[in-house]
Parts: structure tokens; C-alpha cells; sequence
């Protein structure tokens, strides 16, 4: 018996965050991992367009909680670890690294994208879609940021998506209990040692301005601790930050 809710595999979906959605919506509330060979409307964050080819992965779990909506969103980074783990059992210990809030760098270019969302449910409890994208056999060109594939990075075929799902959903479901039963620490204490920037130069541009500072750490509730070029401390709850030359 496999340690992760089940899993549903369709050949293609506009968005598997989309199908996860209509069925929150409908009433459903899983736990149940929905994934797509090909996605034709697929979405990340801030409405960013996610191409998924045949031989690529998205999955989405669609679950519900009764945590409030801010706890919730530590799932993003739940998600960020599971995907690690992944990229690690296929690529080799370390293949991975995380860049605030969830991108999943492989061999310093992003191969992973992780969008959570979530609604009200009649019950008062929160619906969410945990949605992850992985480029296992091939990689987007036109994109601002550089991207890789596992495929890239492996001498023989890369893993299929049904393969890939499992391990997936296995690791979230292991660092999801932690979260569950633990809180936040181990799930930040996962992320920071497996983190890029900490310590470094970095811009972050958020909504309506642009601040450069230092990476010092992540503070328990997930928000970036940004020392100030003036000295003054600014915390980074949602926005991009890119270190160096735009990773």
C-alpha cells in the first residue's frame, strides 16, 4: 500500500490546478493527486504561463484543511521540499536547491514550478491545489530565467511522469506529516539547508517597488528576512528575488 492519497493519471487537462479546482468547487475535497501528460492552459505563479510536454509531469494535489489560510500556504514550501527529494533520487544527492519562496533550481537552473491555491469551502474549512511542475525530458527556451530538465543531467531516459508522481507524492506526504504533527520548524529548517542565496547580495522585486539587500534567512511563518542596503530590515512575504546575475 502506497504511503500518499491516490493518484489519477489523464493524457491531457487545460490545468490540473484548473481540474482540482472545479472539483473543490463541486464539492470534492480528496486528498487525491491529479496529474496530466500535457497541459494546454497550464499556470504558475502570478498567472505565468506553464508549458508541460508529453513526458514532462504535472501534478496537482487537491486536499482540504482547517488551518487558516496563511498556515496553509506553508504547503508551498512542503512542495519545495518533496520536489527536491525528487530531483535528488533521480539526479544524485545535492542535484537540487532552493530559492526563496519555492523555486527548485537544478544545477542552478529552475526545472520546477509549485502553485498553490485555495477557496471556502460551505463547512468553513479551506480547499487546496498544491500544483507541481517538472521538467523531466524537456526544458522551456522562452522564458526570462534559465531552465533545465532532468534529461539534461541523466546518461540514460529520464524518469516517466507515473514514476515521477510517486515519488513525489510519497516525499510530500513525509514532509507534509512533519508539518502536520510538527509545524513549521522542520519544514523551515529542511528548507534553509538546502537553500541558495543565504548570505548574499539580492534584489527583490515586489509588487509596486524594488529592494536590494542581503538573504539573512527565513523567518518561521516563511517570510524572507532582508537586511537593507541602509541597514534597516525588511520582511519579504510575496514577490521575486534574484541573486547575482538574475538567477
Amino acid at each position: 500500500m502506497t504511503d500518499h492519497p491516490p493518484v489519477e493519471i489523464y493524457d491531457e487537462l487545460d490545468s490540473t490546478n484548473a481540474e482540482a479546482r472545479r472539483r473543490a468547487e463541486a464539492g470534492e475535497g480528496g486528498p487525491v493527486w491529479i496529474t496530466a501528460g500535457r497541459q494546454t492552459a497550464g499556470r504558475g505563479r502570478r498567472g505565468r504561463a506553464w508549458s508541460t510536454e508529453t513526458g514532462n509531469l504535472a501534478a496537482t494535489l487537491l486536499t482540504t484543511t482547517d488551518v487558516s489560510a496563511a498556515e496553509a500556504a506553508q504547503l508551498s514550501f512542503v512542495a519545495a521540499l518533496a520536489a527536491c527529494d525528487l530531483a535528488d533520487a533521480c539526479l544524485g544527492e545535492g542535484a537540487a536547491r532552493l530559492k526563496w519562496p519555492n523555486d527548485v533550481l537544478v544545477f542552478g537552473r529552475k526545472a520546477m514550478g509549485i502553485l498553490v491555491e485555495s477557496g471556502s469551502r460551505p463547512d468553513g474549512r479551506l480547499w487546496l491545489a498544491v500544483g507541481i511542475g517538472v521538467n523531466l525530458a524537456h526544458a522551456p527556451t522562452d522564458i526570462e530565467r534559465p531552465a533545465t530538465s532532468f534529461a539534461e543531467h541523466m546518461a540514460g531516459p529520464p524518469p516517466k511522469p507515473a514514476d515521477a508522481v510517486e515519488i513525489l507524492a510519497t516525499r510530500f506526504e513525509a514532509w507534509r506529516k512533519l508539518w502536520a504533527t510538527q509545524g513549521f520548524t522542520p519544514i523551515a529548517r529542511g528548507w534553509t539547508a538546502r537553500a541558495v542565496g543565504l548570505g548574499q547580495p539580492c534584489e527583490a522585486r515586489l509588487p509596486n517597488r524594488t529592494l536590494t539587500g542581503v538573504a539573512e534567512g527565513m523567518d518561521p511563518d516563511g517570510a524572507l528576512r532582508l537586511r537593507l542596503d541602509d541597514g534597516g530590515l525588511e520582511r519579504i512575504t510575496a514577490g521575486d528575488v534574484f541573486f547575482g546575475a538574475g538567477a
